[in-house]
């Protein structure tokens, strides 16, 4: 049984290694929001993956704090829920849309009721696997010869599959030229929606270079198009943005507009959205696979434990710790196993421990809500 006794919200801010640069913009920071659920029994944590800019998503860290503060918060203090299940019915009844706020209490409550059971997350999610395949995601880069720069960086510390950022005129170029030098390394291209349907003959031309998938060419509500570009290309198709709830995923596989879903807990509400996209897709014959949204090392073991379900066959964009960060805000970081995975935190509840003296240093602010009886 969770009962919230009171909530506490904290904006922390963390300065990337190197900026990352998509087709909607640069990004060399990241402000987080931080939930803590606390209970009689224990603390859930969870972290919201609203960036400060609404160019991903129309939310941002400052509209998802206020949601959580004005209405989502008094959906679920002092009230009895069976389990983390239950409470995600009361957040999505509590308001429309903002699934990333949403998700940050969830996936705290999930957190809470695996230390309830005793179990780790992942097993609570229904996962079963010890160890991720993963992979890194390179952003725009200046020039083919930086571009490639980045990609041997990253074979040599052992990682098996790249994801390129690519845009309108920073696209082709650039993909031929790293497949020729890395001819068998697993390689994926992410437009971030920067295409539209005349640019289908252009993005048929990735089909010789032996991508394992093309992800979001399109605005996210433009699944016909996608479709289109599906049934005419050889290169599999993914939807990213486009997949927002259970329901958005129905749609698109009855259209065929995906041959791979790219499930990120944080858009589409939290984990048991989570986890009816995956089985929907599962009984689909689709595959999925874990993207990243810049977290920290919390939003990190979230991700993990989800992609330690059955149906998650590509490797995931959860790259180590120290891919984005100097010091990460969990204890032990995670780290790049020899043959290119990340051991999934096996111990109850999260996994690992919160380096509260770090969270001290960087913390901007924080409130506390509490539960009016």
């Amino acid at each position: 049984m969770l009962i919230v006794e009171h909530v506490v919200l904290e904006t922390i801010r963390m300065r990337l290694k190197q900026a990352f640069r998509i087709s909607s913009g640069s990004q060399e920071e990241r402000c987080v929001v931080l939930v803590r659920l606390v209970t009689k029994d224990g603390t859930g944590v969870g972290e919201c993956v609203a960036g400060d800019e609404p160019n991903y998503s129309y939310e941002t860290t400052e509209t998802a704090r206020w949601m959580m503060e004005r209405h989502l918060c008094g959906a679920i203090l002092g009230l009895e829920f069976p389990g983390a299940r239950e409470l995600a019915m009361a957040l999505t009844r509590a308001i429309r849309g903002h699934p990333m706020a949403r998700a940050a209490l969830e996936m705290a409550a999930w957190h809470l009721e695996a230390q309830q059971r005793g179990v780790s997350l992942a097993s609570l999610l229904g996962g079963s696997k010890d160890r991720i395949e993963v992979g890194v995601s390179i952003g725009l880069q200046p020039s083919v010869e930086e571009l490639l720069t980045e990609i041997q960086r990253y074979v040599d510390q052992g990682y098996r599959r790249v994801k390129l950022k690519i845009a309108p005129g920073h696209d082709l170029e650039f993909v031929r030229h790293a497949r020729e030098a890395f001819p068998e390394l697993a390689m994926q291209v992410d437009a971030n929606a920067a295409y539209g349907a005349s640019d289908m003959a252009h993005l048929r031309r990735f089909d010789p270079l032996g991508l394992l998938m093309i992800e979001q060419p399109f605005a996210e509500d433009d699944l016909v198009t996608h479709a289109k570009l599906q049934a005419m290309t050889e290169t599999p198709v993914c939807l990213d943005e486009s997949i927002g709830s259970a329901a958005e995923c129905e749609s698109a596989l009855a259209l065929q507009a995906a041959g791979v879903v790219n499930i990120k807990p944080g858009r589409v509400g939290g984990f048991a959205e989570a986890i009816r996209i995956h089985d929907l897709c599962a009984d689909a014959g689709v595959p999925v696979w874990c993207g990243g949204m810049l977290e920290t090392g919390i939003g990190r073991a979230h991700n993990l434990a989800l992609a330690s379900l059955p149906n998650f066959r590509y490797p995931a964009d959860l790259s180590a710790s120290d891919r984005y960060w100097d010091r990460d805000v969990v204890d032990p970081p995670f780290t790049l196993e020899p043959d290119g995975t990340i051991l999934v935190p096996g111990r109850t509840g999260l996994g690992v421990d919160i380096d509260e003296r770090l969270l001290d240093t960087i913390r901007e602010d924080h409130m506390t809500i509490e539960c009016q009886y």
